[in-house]
């Protein structure tokens, strides 16, 4: 089921609440978490049912693990025998923590990089394995990643002492559930154990209706409509110009945008309805002024995950600067491989491990650049390794980077050799704009047009921002408007998905 669709918003998101906040009212509190446990549960099978014995199979593996590394933690904080019986315990529950780590990831492994490694050893040995061609079960990454969170917290002694329903509501709570932003239980079970959430607050229901509304116009309206140029260059398989190129690389570089943090701000819109703050995943990533800054900014959620439980477990910066680069590029090699079973993503990872690692370098220097040279060398690689995260082949991805460093062809082209359609939009118009234009820029231009929108959107504050304060009758206006148009394209549309459910 997706946010944007009318069955959740005009039939699953009222009944839930509604549900939710009745049986509070009628003080059975655990009957409302076992409501928000099944609605999210109906939520996840909505997409297929087949999954569910999956999801509740992972969730009832890792509670009994992490209820063990929690109590072992405790039993060895109490425990005053000698000093080998204590290396002993810990010795064991490194062994458990290491067992229950394996088994998501195997699991994850199998439904997500099966075909992936059949298939390159197919390439190097020259074999025919057959490919099972697996199904990527809604989901699997993140609450795959959510629980390894747990476990580890667990380990060091971190989590409280839940219940099966509460560590259950935790890891399915649909406003996070399918795409993220990755939880940690120390960010969301305090908040469902405060009597002060139990009840609906004006408050939050008019912020979070604000916020879910510019989230749906931001991913129907603007990701939506980038989507169909992005897909136009990278898909139509032919040569592109350097307007074509750079047209269809900057509608994905928005379209990403705009559809995952609009995902975001409608699971933040929807999780307020509740009274429960996720946390925030986007920050304006292309407003930064160097790659770090982007990633402080990007993905928050997954890019805490990977410092925390990856980077910082390497050895971090502890080991000299040569371990410090090598633990930056495996790190977000490893966080492009999550992303995605083919090579694409893992260039795209190799590619910002190694910004990462020069911009390191490069501050050791203390020469910083002027703002304006340090956005436009940040945004500029952002969009050009977009195009290798995007790209279904390398062939794909070569021929969009040649338009792109295609400067030649910018000037090269006559009106006569572009398509019809391409000069259609603007009638008479774009018989004006030929004589004073490039025809190649003339036939992108509504591209552009959209391109320069969304420059101006993104200078602006973000919808969080936006949502400081008191909600009032004018901004409450402006999201009813929003909402309205972006409703209309919901239910215009004949299909449409979120980028990032395929992660």
């Amino acid at each position: 089921m997706l946010f944007s669709s009318w069955q959740f918003i005009l039939v699953f998101l009222p009944i839930s609440f509604f549900g939710y906040f009745w049986l509070n009212r009628l003080r059975l509190v655990t009957a409302g978490k076992a409501w928000l446990v099944a609605a999210s549960l109906f939520f996840y099978a909505y997409w297929d049912v087949a999954y569910l014995p999956l999801i509740l199979g992972s969730i009832l593996f890792n509670y009994a693990v992490g209820t063990g590394l929690a109590q072992g933690h405790r039993s060895r904080d109490g425990d005053s025998d000698d000093g080998h019986r204590r290396r002993r315990h810990q010795l064991n529950r490194k062994v458990v923590l290491g067992t229950g780590i394996a088994a998501n990831l195997i699991l994850l492994g199998y439904y997500k990089y099966t075909d992936f490694l059949i298939g390159n050893v197919n390439a190097v040995l020259d074999t025919a394995y057959p490919l099972p061609h697996i199904v990527l079960p809604l989901a699997i990454s993140f609450f795959t990643f959510t629980q390894i969170v747990y476990l580890v917290d667990s380990y060091r002694g971190e989590t409280a002492e839940y219940d099966l329903l509460n560590y259950t509501l935790f890891v399915t709570f649909f406003p996070h559930l399918i795409a993220g932003p990755i939880v940690q239980h120390s960010q969301i079970m305090p908040q469902f154990a405060s009597r002060w959430t139990l009840s609906a607050r004006r408050t939050n229901i008019a912020k979070g209706l604000f916020v879910f509304s510019l989230g749906l116009f931001k991913k129907l309206v603007i990701a939506d409509s980038f989507a169909v140029w992005a897909d136009a260059g990278f898909d139509g398989g032919r040569a592109l110009d350097f307007f074509e190129a750079w047209g269809a690389t900057l509608s994905y570089t928005f379209q990403l945008y705009f559809d995952f943090s609009g995902y975001c701000d409608m699971a933040i819109g929807a999780s307020l309805l509740f009274n429960i703050w996720l946390p925030i995943n986007f920050n304006s990533p292309y407003k930064a002024l160097d790659i770090q800054d982007f990633w402080r900014r990007w993905h928050i959620t997954l890019s805490s995950f990977l410092r925390d439980y990856l980077y910082i477990p390497l050895g971090g910066n502890r080991n000299g600067e040569i371990r410090t680069y090598l633990n930056i590029f495996i790190t977000f090699l490893l966080g492009g491989l999550w992303h995605g079973a083919t090579w694409m993503f893992v260039i795209w990872g190799a590619l910002h491990g190694i910004a990462l690692a020069i911009h390191r370098l490069w501050k050791r220097f203390g020469r910083p650049l002027p703002s304006a040279a340090a956005w436009l060398i940040t945004f500029c690689f952002v969009c050009v390794t977009w195009v290798f995260f995007r790209a279904r082949t390398m062939d794909d991805a070569l021929r969009v980077l040649r338009g792109m460093f295609d400067v030649g062809s910018a000037f090269g082209r006559e009106a006569a050799t572009l398509p019809t359609a391409d000069l259609a939009w603007g009638g008479t118009l774009s018989d004006l704009l030929l004589k004073v234009l490039p025809a190649s820029l003339v036939g992108q231009a509504p591209v552009y047009l959209a391109i320069l929108i969304a420059f101006v959107i993104i200078s602006r504050r973000n919808v969080l921002e936006l949502a400081e304060g008191r909600i009032g009758v004018g901004r409450m206006a402006i999201a009813a408007v929003l909402f309205a148009i972006a409703m209309y394209f919901a239910l215009a549309a004949t299909s449409t998905v979120f980028l990032y459910f395929n992660f």
